[in-house]
């Protein structure tokens, strides 16, 4: 019997991490199509492979617009910007930062993140589960330095240099996901409850309404 409920275990641990990430394609590609009269893979249809052309595995990246409060700017290389990645388990960001410019804290729901810095010098890190005490590890990272952040953890990179700096970033999914922590809290749609807020945060009224001035 207990050999029993080790093999039962044992199929439970491993179909929890094969439907951990993006499953594993059955093709060559499958580029997504808005069109709702192909095959449905992914969240998306996939085009005739007959009609599929070399445009659909590619795009340009430009540098990023850091002219804003945070002084960053994420450019997004997903699904959504190369419909071949459709199926195929990866994606990357390209992050500019302005000095001192800041990519707060955020976390990606679906998918881990490998990032090299390519100019410049970033302070960097993530914060650990509860269950692991909300340990922060951290980092400052050079040109060519790489760090990695786990799936679903918060995480953060600001420049601490006083020139502009690039990282870029590969992520485990076709479409990761991003929550920015303050946004998600203080500028969600609703608003959630100033009494759920002012508990969790142990404040009091008047600073979580200044805080969501700060998202409208």
């Amino acid at each position: 019997m207990k050999v029993v409920y080790f093999l039962v275990a044992f199929l439970a641990l491993a179909s929890s991490i094969a439907f951990a990430y993006d499953p594993s394609p059955l093709q060559d590609f499958c580029v997504a199509v808005n069109e709702n009269n192909g095959v449905f893979v992914n969240g998306k249809f996939c085009k005739d492979p007959k009609l599929v052309k070399a445009e659909d595995f590619f795009t340009h990246v430009e540098p990023g617009n850091t002219s804003n409060k945070l002084g960053s700017k994420v450019t997004p290389v997903t699904v959504t910007e190369i419909a071949g990645l459709n199926t195929l388990g990866i994606s990357l960001v390209r992050i500019d930062y302005a000095p001192k410019g800041l990519n707060p804290p955020h976390t990606h729901p679906r998918g881990t993140e490998i990032l090299i810095v390519v100019e410049g010098t970033l302070n960097v890190g993530f914060v650990a589960s509860n269950q692991n005490n909300n340990t922060l590890f951290t980092k400052v990272l050079n040109k060519g330095d790489v760090f990695v952040f786990p799936i679903g953890l918060i995480h953060f990179q600001l420049n601490v240099g006083n020139v502009n700096a690039i990282a870029i970033a590969g992520l485990s999914s076709q479409n990761p996901g991003v929550i920015t922590i303050a946004n998600a809290l203080f500028g969600s749609t609703p608003l959630i409850s100033s009494d759920v807020l002012t508990k969790a945060f142990q404040v009091n009224n008047i600073v979580i309404q200044n805080l969501e001035k700060q998202f409208l």
